[in-house]
């Protein structure tokens, strides 16, 4: 009976050391920090059964809207640049009130800096996000679910995470990707205005294009080539983003959706997204200033920079 009862007490043992490993296991981050803005609101847990690769894989599930991240901070060399990638995978993620630029995502904790965000119900992709370091030695890199622009619902897998170091290249010869937004479809102050680009003004645009082209070349004295490719969308831009001091412009979260897959495919060095404002009927519709500067969170990289990869865990 001693015997019996010493068996069963090491099953017990076993069975707890199996239950607290397994707790272990589905809820150990590496040091990762996690974080909500609504706490105690999403699930952080590891995931052995969906996994891109042999480790187990990062899950975000909110069931309600928040935006949850889990962050490491990272040392970085001053004035460099950075990418950071993983592989992600999501499902039912919905941004809140439809926002652009809310869902799966990588970013720089306490910035703007993020690259695309994953919405829907997407098979395993790969993501990145490029970043320069300024004057910062240390940065807090999260793996997101939600962004500084607002929260959603939904889960996601997170996995195989890179960091890379970049060096600057030495090339003067810079590739350009130009795309035409040919139809305007967007509410202003809960008014829809609709305008569509005429032949004439694709016409104008192309030639500016050229001149853009030969004018680089003539004031660099022919040390430099710029090398523009000319997309034309008819998918219409729906949105504009509203700024207190710049009005209505064109930010990367409003267009990144529809050139992705090209930016992807090729390697530019600059983006120019060209889209009408305005015309003689909505001439005072849409309040803009001179000019904005558009940036495309985390498609440049290939031509840009040299990099070396540093495993992330």
């Amino acid at each position: 009976m001693k015997k019996i009862g010493n068996i069963i007490s090491w099953l017990i043992i076993i069975a707890i050391l199996v239950v607290a490993f397994n707790f272990y296991k589905s809820n150990n981050f590496n040091e990762f920090v996690r974080s909500e803005m609504e706490l105690h609101t999403s699930e952080f847990k590891r995931d052995s059964e969906i996994k891109y690769s042999k480790a187990d894989s990062y899950r975000i599930i909110s069931n309600t809207t928040n935006d949850a991240t889990f962050y490491k901070k990272v040392k970085v060399q001053k004035n460099r640049p950075y990418k950071v990638t993983c592989m992600v995978k999501t499902e039912n993620v919905i941004p809140e009130n439809n926002l652009s630029g809310v869902g799966a995502q990588i970013s720089v904790i306490g910035t703007t800096e993020k690259s695309m965000a994953i919405t829907g119900t997407q098979d395993w992709q790969k993501i990145e996000m490029i970043f320069n370091s300024k004057d910062r030695e240390e940065v807090s890199i999260g793996f997101r679910l939600g962004g500084y622009l607002g929260k959603c619902t939904g889960t996601a897998w997170f996995s195989d995470f890179t960091l890379e170091e970049g060096t600057t290249t030495e090339s003067n010869n810079w590739n350009f990707a130009c795309f035409i937004f040919e139809n305007t479809d967007v509410v202003v102050d809960g008014n829809e205005v609709k305008i569509s680009m005429t032949d004439n003004d694709i016409l104008d645009i192309r030639d500016t294009i050229k001149r853009f082209q030969t004018t680089v070349s003539d004031l660099s004295q022919h040390k430099m080539t710029a090398n523009c490719y000319v997309y034309k969308i008819q998918e219409p831009i729906t949105k504009l983003t509203y700024d207190e001091e710049f009005g209505y412009f064109v930010a990367a979260e409003d267009v990144e959706n529809s050139i992705k897959d090209v930016v992807q495919q090729n390697d530019y060095d600059h983006i120019f997204v060209i889209i009408r404002l305005g015309n003689e009927k909505y001439r005072d519709d849409i309040q803009i200033n001179d000019w904005i500067g558009l940036r495309i969170y985390g498609l440049l990289w290939n031509r840009i920079f040299k990099y070396q990869i540093t495993k992330f865990i």
